[in-house]
Formats: structure tokens, C-alpha cells, sequence
């Protein structure tokens, strides 16, 4: 009898009681290892997150925690050869492996990199910008996202072990919730090798990741309304979840990655001899073959106009007739078994429902033998037909639909009733247009192929970090990755209303309204140790006259009219005369507020928020007021970020130009 796979329980790892369910290798029937989730003490799981996991995260920073996951995705990175071994035992083929082990990596390398420079080096992440509520400006209102003190449970699919946890846990890590995953059982045992690894890294604090190997039942009964559910699975486990008391009535969130009949449409502009019909033909066969058709994001629907369908039957046809069933192990073989012989025998009775409506095209070969295999299969179908749009063979098959015009093809693929993904391949912007428009409401994510973007795609079926993963209506309606958005889904936005002075303290960012500190020392001269959010220099004034702008015009060529001909300019209702450049009154702006000697400023990076608000005329006085709006130190250099809010006005006090002024700054400076 093999071993019993551990759980890793408030910080121990442990097996369940009794003898368990054997797993098997789907290329060999061996047994690889047992299952069981009896007597493990859910309770004290989800305790151990909230008390020990949760603080320990939410102590630290966005920076911080980007770190971690970035040291984390180095460490496994450099060790990944034990996990690409057992990953054969599940029918992955090295391709395969690659897409989950390295996939998975990558999203947790994607996301340790936005973090860090997308999100603040603090806990707290403001919506937008600030919003007046009253007539003096003594009452604003901004909207912040925050970290909820729960625990996220993160249910997986068999298909992705690694991918599909690290998918779930890297923003999960970064929005401060500590993970409690649950790989599906069938190949439980890879995703508990990876979080062995992890665990003996040390790399995360403790109780922000465990692990149960084994059934669920009775987790979702702990779980309250600061917790949340992240499942990927059959729609019919997702209904049974949907139901749940907690989840009705006791406010855990729950997001749902569920079954998804996606499709691939070629565009009525290919014929024969575009190279887009080579590209479609090797997207259909690349995810009919990848993971042996096992992916959410897999193409089941091949849309085709009419005249293009025998042609198109034959192409795929002969692509897959090159395609090797076998041993996964074995570096012939292009396509490994499925992971199991149950889920084989699934996907059969999937078959056996869509040849009620169309008929087998083309069908492969695959070894004989106790492993899971099955030849991939394509069917043929009438625009009618009802099974390909309801039923999903979740393995090597695709149905081919044809249809009459582009109006059609929307239809039809309208049909999946929402879908994870879709793509189409055209080399025509109007057709491009028109279904991308018209299918957009079904899909998560929509791939636009044609020539000059194929050296570059990643395929149909590739969930990116930086890109939203998940669909509407039978997709689940879920959202996951996405970049930062992602982060974002799985925290807690507040709208805060209060004093601009209290707005400035409790989101660590300077409110327009809220106090100034003027002590005297230029802000420039100031390193981050001794830099404070709100510090300020108000500059004297400088008059621009006419030879500032017909010199600024003269030198950089900029001679529009409002600028140089004063006619023009004076019938110009905006202006009513010769005005000085918006750029050349930043740029005396900046003449005004620096300060020249070598210091701890480093550099100016940009500007952000640039807005003219008055025009300036001739003679008239620019002054600039200059705060400390927000200040990001960076954990891997000795310098940080720092916004400046600058406003120029007029002689008369008017703001004439508003923007944020953004510089790096040393975080220690000596004065020589």
C-alpha cells in the first residue's frame, strides 16, 4: 500500500485517518499514493489562518509581500526537477509540465513584479482621487481597498496542480489573505510536493498557506463573512457550493471558474491560401492536444464558414493524424493520457451525447492498456444542432459548426452561454470588430489572431497574470489574475468621508484642503528619513512677457497661432490674445521650485495629472506651491518615490496649471 498524502495543518504537517483512496498513474494504473481528509481538523485550520496567517501578512507591506513571493518563485524555480518527475505520473507530457510547473512560476514572478511597482509600499491602496463633498472643502470623501481579516480557501481543478494553486495564492498573499488550498484529489499528490517545498523554504510566514488533501466537506461550515471561496470545477460541484448556507446567508464570498464550451471562430476573410488558416488550424489541434484537451480554456466549438468547413476538416484532420499518443515520459509522444480512467470514461459519455446531433470526422489512435488514454476525436456538427453548445467533453474533442455570415458565427458562439475564453482568427479590422463586439459579452478574455500577431501570441487557451481570468453566465460569472485587479477583487473597498486633514492621515497620501508644514528648509534638501507628507514651498513669482514666449515658440518650433499671431489669438474666444505655452509655464514652474545644488533629490521621473487651467497672457505672474503628496520607499534600493502636488497660479492667486510632480529621493543624505 503506498502512503497516505499530509496535510499541512496549523503548522504541522498530518495525514488523515484510515486507509484512504488510492491515486493512481495515469499512463501505468500504479498506485502513487492514498487520500484521505478524515479526522483533520478543519476548525483549527481556518483558526490558525486568522490568528497566526492573517496578522502576520497584513503586517507587512504590498512591497513585502511582492518580495516574499518573488524570493519564493527564485527558490522554486532553482528546484524544480522532483516536481516535473511526478508530474508524469498525472499524463503530462514535459509540454504540459512546462505549462503547469513554469506556468505557475511565472504568475508568481508576474505578480511579485506588479506589486512592487504597481502598488504602494503600504497596506492600504487608494481608489481614485479625492472626491469634494462640500462647498468649502472641509469634507472630502476618497475610496480605499483594504485587507479583510478572513481566510481564502482556494478549491482546485486536477487539471493544473501547480498552476492552479499558485494562480490562486499569488494575489490572495498580496491582498493580505492567508490561503487554505485544496487540490482535487486525483493528482493531489504533485500539488503537495510543491507545498512541501514552499513550506520548507521558509519563505512565507507561517499560517498564511495550508494545505488539505482530501475532501472539503465541512469547511465551508467554518467559514464566516470575512472568509472567501475560490473554486474551479464542474458546474455541478459550484451549484452544491452556491447553496451553501454560509455562502447564502452568511456572506463568504464565493467566485466560481466552472465549465466553459469555448470557441475558436475563423474569420469569412481567410481562404486556403492565408497563412491565418494555418493559424487556425494549429490553435484547434495545440489545444485540443495540451494536457490531452484537459483545460478549462480548451477550444470545444470550431466555428467556420460554410464554404471553408471540408477544408477546414481536412487540414485539422491531418494535423492530428501527426500527433503520438503515449507514454508521457517518452519524448515521441506529443499527447499523454488523461488523468484518469474515470475521467476518460467521462468524457466518453460526452462523445457518445454530441454524436446525437453530429458525426466523427476524424478519429486517432491511442495505446491499449490500464492507462487513461484516448485519441483525440473531431466531430461535425449542423449550425442546429443542440449537444456541442451544452454538453463539454472535457478531454482531446472538438465539434466543427458552420456557419453562414459574421452576424451568424456571434450567434452561435452565444450559445456557450458564457465562456472563458474564445478567439478568432481574421486578418480583416472590420470583421475583427464586429465579432469582438459581438461576443465580448460571453467571453472572459478574447484572442484576435492573424499574421502580424502570431510570432508574439500566446494561444487561445494561456490564463495570463497580467489579464483577467474568468467568464460569464456557464463560465461561473468568477474573476481571477488580471494583474493588480486581481489583488484588488479580493480586498475590501471603502468610501471614507472626513476632513481633508484626517483623509491626509488616514491614507498616508496629502489631501488637497489638508495642512502644510513650512519650516524654512527647501523640501528638496531633504532626504526620506527626514521628508514628511504635507512639507510645502511656496516660490516667488516670475513674470512671463512676450520675448519668454516668442523665444520658448522659436526654440522649439512649437509656433501655434495662440502663441505667435496676435490677431488670431485675440479672435480666439479661449484665449482673447498672445498666450505663453502650457509646456513653457511647467517648465518656468520647475525653474521656480528646484533646488540646483547636488542633493538627496535624484532625479525626476515624470509628471502625472497635467492640467491647464487658465491661460497665462502676457506680463502676467506665475508662483508655485509645491507639497509632499506621497512618499514610497523602495525596499530593494536606497531611494524611494516621492509625489509632489504642484499648483501654479496667477497673480491674482488662480490656479493656472495643476499636476503631480514625481522624483526619486534618497533615503539618507549627508551634507557635505
Amino acid at each position: 500500500m503506498s502512503a497516505l498524502l499530509e496535510s499541512y495543518v496549523a503548522g504541522r504537517w498530518q495525514t488523515g485517518e484510515g486507509d484512504g483512496t488510492p491515486l493512481l498513474d495515469a499512463g501505468t494504473g500504479e498506485e502513487v499514493a492514498r487520500i484521505t481528509a478524515s479526522g483533520i481538523d478543519l476548525a483549527a485550520m481556518v483558526d490558525h489562518a486568522k490568528q497566526v496567517g492573517g496578522p502576520a501578512l497584513r503586517a507587512l507591506t504590498f512591497h513585502e509581500r511582492a518580495g516574499l513571493l518573488k524570493a519564493l518563485a527564485k527558490h522554486l524555480s532553482a528546484d524544480k526537477d522532483e516536481l516535473y518527475a511526478l508530474s508524469f505520473r498525472t499524463g503530462a507530457t514535459q509540454r504540459d509540465s512546462m505549462i503547469d510547473v513554469d506556468g505557475g512560476f511565472g504568475t508568481l514572478f508576474s505578480y511579485a513584479s506588479k506589486g512592487a511597482r504597481e502598488l504602494p509600499n503600504d497596506t492600504i491602496v487608494l481608489d481614485g482621487g479625492t472626491e469634494r463633498l462640500g462647498k468649502t472643502g472641509v469634507f472630502a470623501g476618497q475610496h480605499v481597498y483594504v485587507s479583510r481579516p478572513g481566510v481564502a480557501v482556494q478549491i482546485n481543478a486536477f487539471n493544473f496542480p501547480v498552476w492552479g494553486m499558485l494562480e490562486k495564492l499569488a494575489p490572495a498573499f498580496l491582498a493580505g489573505l492567508p490561503s487554505i488550498v485544496k487540490p482535487a484529489s486525483q493528482t493531489a499528490y504533485l500539488t503537495e510536493l510543491a507545498v512541501r517545498k514552499i513550506i520548507e523554504s521558509g519563505i512565507l510566514p507561517e499560517g498564511t498557506l495550508q494545505l488539505l488533501c482530501g475532501s472539503a466537506s465541512g469547511l465551508l461550515d467554518e467559514l464566516d463573512e470575512r472568509d472567501s471561496v475560490a473554486f474551479t470545477g464542474s458546474a455541478h460541484t459550484a451549484g452544491i457550493l452556491r447553496t451553501h448556507p454560509h455562502v447564502l446567508h452568511g456572506g463568504v464570498r464565493l467566485g466560481v471558474e466552472a465549465d466553459s464550451l469555448n470557441c475558436s471562430i475563423l474569420g469569412p476573410d481567410v481562404s486556403a491560401d492565408d497563412p491565418e488558416l494555418d493559424l487556425f488550424v494549429k490553435g484547434v489541434v495545440a489545444e485540443m492536444t495540451a494536457k490531452a484537451g484537459q483545460k478549462c480554456t480548451a477550444i470545444r466549438r470550431v466555428l467556420v464558414p460554410a464554404s471553408m468547413q471540408d477544408t477546414v476538416i481536412e487540414a485539422i484532420g491531418a494535423r492530428l493524424a501527426k500527433v503520438t499518443v503515449g507514454d508521457p515520459r517518452d519524448e515521441a509522444t506529443r499527447m499523454g493520457p488523461l488523468a484518469s480512467t474515470g475521467q476518460r470514461d467521462e468524457v466518453g459519455k460526452a462523445v457518445e451525447a454530441l454524436r446525437a446531433s453530429g458525426e466523427v470526422v476524424f478519429a486517432g489512435e491511442a495505446p491499449d492498456g490500464p492507462g487513461a488514454f484516448l485519441a483525440p476525436m473531431l466531430l461535425r456538427a449542423s449550425r442546429d444542432a443542440v449537444e456541442p453548445h451544452e454538453v463539454e467533453p472535457f478531454g482531446p474533442v472538438s465539434t466543427v459548426i458552420a456557419y453562414d455570415d459574421v452576424a451568424d458565427a456571434v450567434a452561435l458562439a452565444a450559445r456557450g452561454k458564457g465562456s472563458l475564453a474564445g478567439s478568432l482568427v481574421t486578418h480583416d479590422p472590420a470583421v475583427a470588430r464586429e465579432v469582438t463586439l459581438g461576443v465580448a459579452p460571453w467571453h472572459g478574455r478574447i484572442l484576435v489572431l492573424d499574421r502580424e500577431a502570431a510570432p508574439e501570441s500566446t494561444g487561445h487557451g494561456s490564463p495570463l497574470p497580467v489579464l483577467v481570468h474568468g467568464g460569464p453566465g456557464r463560465a461561473g460569472g468568477g474573476e481571477e489574475l488580471g494583474g493588480i485587479r486581481g489583488v484588488l477583487h479580493q480586498m475590501q473597498r471603502t468610501a471614507v468621508q472626513a476632513s481633508p486633514d484626517m483623509l491626509t492621515a488616514i491614507t498616508g497620501r496629502w489631501t488637497t484642503g489638508s495642512a502644510r508644514t513650512e519650516d524654512g528648509v527647501h523640501p528638496f534638501r531633504k532626504s526620506l528619513e527626514t521628508l514628511r507628507v504635507g512639507d510645502t514651498i511656496r516660490t516667488a513669482s516670475r513674470r512671463i512677457t512676450r520675448e519668454d514666449i516668442d523665444h520658448f515658440a522659436e526654440f522649439t518650433g512649437d509656433t501655434f497661432y495662440a502663441h505667435t499671431d496676435e490677431e488670431a489669438a485675440a479672435a480666439n474666444p479661449l484665449f482673447g490674445g498672445i498666450v505663453a505655452h502650457g509646456y513653457l509655464v511647467v517648465s518656468l514652474a520647475a525653474g521656480l521650485f528646484v533646488d540646483p545644488d547636488p542633493g538627496p533629490v535624484l532625479a525626476n521621473f515624470g509628471v502625472d495629472n497635467l492640467r491647464f487651467l487658465t491661460p497665462v497672457k502676457v506680463d502676467d505672474e506665475i508662483a508655485v506651491t509645491l507639497t509632499v503628496k506621497q512618499i514610497t520607499p523602495r525596499t530593494s534600493a536606497d531611494y524611494g518615490e516621492v509625489r509632489w502636488d504642484a499648483v501654479v497660479t496667477n497673480a491674482e492667486g488662480a490656479p493656472v496649471a495643476t499636476y503631480d510632480v514625481l522624483t526619486l529621493v534618497a533615503k539618507t543624505w549627508q551634507e557635505s
